[in-house]
């Protein structure tokens, strides 16, 4: 039995107080994206948005975000964690206040850029807060609870986005994030102590911005591939731009001192797979919100209310899994975690690729949501306390970036690559009306071909999810993840 001193008491309390804090800011950033994901044809329908710019309201988020990731936490490691995740807060909730004012669909875009700079302040630092305040033997507790709160945010985001779109305005889809905002920075100020900063290096700006073109690149592919067809102009360009700058992104990589994608993080097994998986799992479940909710809009006419309430099935299986496995993380190895939820994850997508269909009893199609979302809770608290407990405290910083900017990339395709394979089973003439969710009052042959489009991307998924089982069972060996960790924090110096 070990004594608890005061100072082990101290400490835990203050993480606990840290935890609620990034927590809340998890909360603020999943209830923007999940209100959205719901609300998006009420939004296009107001503006009267195209295929291209309806996509880009969604797309241009995911793609500063991811690409800002490690900018951010290199930032943090010399101006302070607690400044720049501070800034994130008012910068991002600024933003809100605007896209809610915003005369046209270009005003809100640039406007969801902003808000995506802001949420890459909080998520490059989030976790990081959260390793460094908990003592190692409780940080899958507090990880549990702080992945957790994502799924109160998603369990919240479908139905006020849906609520909120019938009812009040979609101008209010983003001002109900400016009261969170504001209750986050000040709680944030109250209680966030001051962390040290890491050595003062130069930030990786080459390697920021042709990594932002080339996933700006991959992004216009597969977001238009659907729409203008793979022999477009467009999407040929944009891919050729792609494999043109893959290169150029590895040789200044391995140039740069400071590099934004440090390559040597592959070379640990654990690392290695363990954010492949990650990547994976990321890839799979992300756009799948956002999938049924056009399905249940599109396909079978719901309002963005009830589509809202139909997604519930997935944030409720994140709540329940997150903190359990938390708890469980204490006798059960975060490997075993990983491997498991990403196992329920495919299961889940396996079971609504079977039964993609109008007629399928709701029932069917709710088990598959919660098993996927179980998966995604218990995949995310795994993954997340493994990768971060093989870091030592002087890279948290930039490999925690890194980490999350890898799951994001994987968001970024996720969306693009659903809502292209989704919208190329109809003809062109018909896409605009799947965005707007009308596409199920023309004809039952529209919804038909859209239910192929349906359980295509539910097939894609699904592969990728199973490839991320597997990847997470290649993931075992923490020593070796650790002594690479322990290599780079050296050499780093």
């Amino acid at each position: 039995m070990v004594a608890v001193t005061p100072q082990d008491d101290n400490r835990l309390r203050y993480a606990w107080k840290a935890c609620s804090v990034t927590s809340l800011g998890l909360v603020l950033i999943g209830i923007a994206g999940s209100t959205l994901n719901v609300a998006l044809p009420t939004v296009v329908r107001h503006f009267a948005a195209g295929p291209t710019e309806s996509g880009w309201i969604l797309l241009s988020f995911l793609l500063v975000n991811t690409a800002s990731l490690v900018f951010f936490g290199r930032v943090a490691d010399l101006l302070g964690r607690r400044e720049v995740y501070l800034a994130g807060f008012a910068l991002f909730t600024l933003a809100s206040l605007l896209a809610g004012l915003s005369p046209d669909v270009g005003f809100l875009i640039a406007m969801r850029v902003v808000q995506a700079v802001g949420s890459a302040m909080i998520l490059a630092n989030g976790t990081v807060i959260i390793t460094d305040a908990f003592p190692p033997e409780r940080l899958s507790q507090g990880m549990g609870v702080y992945i957790g709160t994502l799924s109160v945010a998603q369990l919240a985001g479908p139905t006020v986005g849906g609520l909120i779109a019938e009812t009040a305005g979609w101008q209010w889809i983003f001002w109900v994030n400016v009261p969170a905002g504001l209750l986050a920075l000040g709680w944030g100020a109250a209680i966030l102590r001051k962390m040290p900063r890491g050595p003062r290096e130069p930030v990786d700006a080459p390697g920021n911005v042709l990594l932002f073109a080339a996933l700006s690149a991959l992004l216009l592919t597969l977001s238009e591939a659907g729409s203008r067809g793979l022999s477009s102009p467009v999407v040929l360009a944009g891919a050729g731009m792609f494999v043109l700058l893959v290169p150029l992104v590895v040789l200044a990589e391995r140039r740069a001192p400071n590099p934004v994608l440090d390559l040597r993080l592959f070379g640990g097994r654990l690392l290695a797979y363990a954010n492949a998986a990650s990547f994976c799992n990321a890839l799979a479940r992300s756009a799948l919100i956002l999938v049924v909710a056009l399905y249940f809009q599109a396909a079978r006419g719901l309002d963005a209310f009830a589509a809202g309430l139909s997604v519930l099935p997935v944030p409720v299986g994140i709540g329940l899994a997150s903190p359990l496995v938390g708890l469980l993380g204490r006798r059960v190895p975060p490997y075993a975690l990983s491997i498991g939820g990403a196992t329920l994850s495919a299961l889940g997508l396996g079971t609504l690729m079977l039964t993609a269909d109008p007629a399928t009893p709701y029932w069917v199609t709710g088990i598959g949501l919660f098993v996927a979302g179980c998966g995604s809770g218990t995949f995310l608290t795994g993954n997340t306390t493994q990768v971060m407990a093989a870091l030592p405290s002087g890279s948290l910083g930039v490999v925690n970036g890194f980490r999350i900017m890898i799951m994001n990339i994987g968001v970024v395709i996720s969306v693009g690559l659903s809502l292209s394979v989704v919208t190329a089973s109809v003809g062109p003439e018909l896409r605009a009306q799947v965005y707007a969710g009308t596409l199920s009052t023309l004809s039952p042959v529209a919804v038909g071909q859209l239910m192929d489009g349906f359980q295509r991307a539910y097939a894609v998924l699904f592969a990728v999810a199973v490839a991320g089982a597997l990847l997470a069972a290649l993931a075992r060996g923490r020593q070796d993840g650790q002594s690479r960790a322990e290599s780079l924090d050296s050499t780093s110096r």
